[in-house]
Order: C-alpha cells, then sequence, then structure tokens
C-alpha cells in the first residue's frame, strides 16, 4: 500500500516534495499503529519499499511516532 501512495507522488517534478506529501498522507489517513510499523519495518532495512516512500517514512520517524509496543503489537 506504501509504495502505491509513493507511485502516485512520483509524478512530481520536486522529489522533496513528493517525499512530504507521501509523509503527509501517511501522517493524515494512517493509525498511528501503522506508521509506527511502517517506521519499525524502514529501520530494519524497508527493502520492498520505493526510495520515495523510505525517505518520507524517515522523514516521519524523526516526529513523534509511537513505538508498536507502544500501540500494542509488540
Amino acid at each position: 500500500m506504501a509504495n502505491d501512495i509513493g507511485a502516485y507522488f512520483a509524478g512530481y517534478s520536486d522529489r522533496g516534495e513528493a517525499v512530504e506529501e507521501i509523509a503527509n498522507h501517511l501522517r493524515n489517513f494512517w493509525e498511528a499503529r501503522m506508521r509506527a510499523e511502517i517506521v519499525d519495518y524502514v529501520e530494519n532495512g524497508g527493502n520492498d519499499l520505493s526510495p520515495l516512500v523510505r525517505d518520507a517514512v524517515s522523514f516521519i520517524a524523526t516526529e513523534s511516532v509511537p513505538s508498536a509496543e507502544e500501540v500494542g503489537e509488540g
């Protein structure tokens, strides 16, 4: 699903804007649990994600994203 979101924004001519829009989408439409899981996935390699999505997730990881344990997944 994250790669589909990334593919939508990949057409932006400004890479930074695309990363920001992907991060905004994850913030606005994904539950805290989902964000925590994808942050954890990227921190452990995130090999199946596109580079744009990995960059967006790394960006939101610097924000206040609860860990998977904090949202009851650990």
